[in-house]
This record gives structure tokens, sequence and C-alpha cells, in this order.
């Protein structure tokens, strides 16, 4: 079972930069493909950017060329660089396991874009 936790979110302004992490404890996370999903008021949650064990990413249309994940292994992080936030980027952000069988959730954070 892996266990995960997202402290990092916070209030930014348009245009700046966040870089929550996802600290995962437990089975050996390195194994796994990791993703960032949101969920903003009222809408779905959905798929912001995926990161596999051997670090192939991808990302949805929306945040591309924004975000970056990236993970370290030997610390079982993942982490997401988000840069040039806008508005519309204000969601709870969680983190996700790709846990065969199961999936690990984080409890999610909360990022908000306003000035």
């Amino acid at each position: 079972q892996v266990q995960l936790v997202e402290p990092g979110g916070g209030l930014v302004q348009p245009g700046g930069p966040l870089r929550p992490p996802c600290a995962a404890f437990g089975s050996i996370s390195s194994l796994y493909t990791m993703v960032w999903y949101r969920q903003a008021p009222g809408k779905q949650r959905e798929s912001v950017a995926i990161i596999t064990r051997w670090g192939s990413t991808d990302y949805a249309d929306a945040v591309k060329g924004r975000f970056t994940i990236s993970r370290d292994n030997a610390k079982n992080m993942v982490y997401l660089q988000m840069n040039n936030l806008k508005r519309e980027d204000t969601a709870v952000y969680f983190c996700y396991a790709a846990v065969p069988g199961t999936g690990s959730w984080g409890q999610g954070t909360q990022v908000t874009v306003s000035s």
C-alpha cells in the first residue's frame, strides 16, 4: 500500500509559479506510474500530468508548456512545477499512484490563483 501526501498548495498571483510536492510512503512507489489530477469547483476531476517509472511524461493540453512533472525515486517524491499560472488553474490538486489493482490517492492540496 502506498500513502501519498501533498503539502505544498497555496495562493499565488496570476503568472506566478508554484511547485507542490507529493511524498509517497509505504511500498515501492518508484515502480508506479504517478499522476497529478485536479478538480475545480463544479467540474470533474481531470488528469493534468503523468510520469511513468522510466520518466516518460505526458500533459493535458491546457497545461502543456507551463507545467512540468518530475520524480525523484530515491526520495519517493513527485513534483509538479507550475509556471505562468492562470486563474483557471485554481483547483484542488491530487497526487495518484497507479498501484496495480487499487490505485492510491493523496488527500489533495488547494491551489488558488488570484490577485
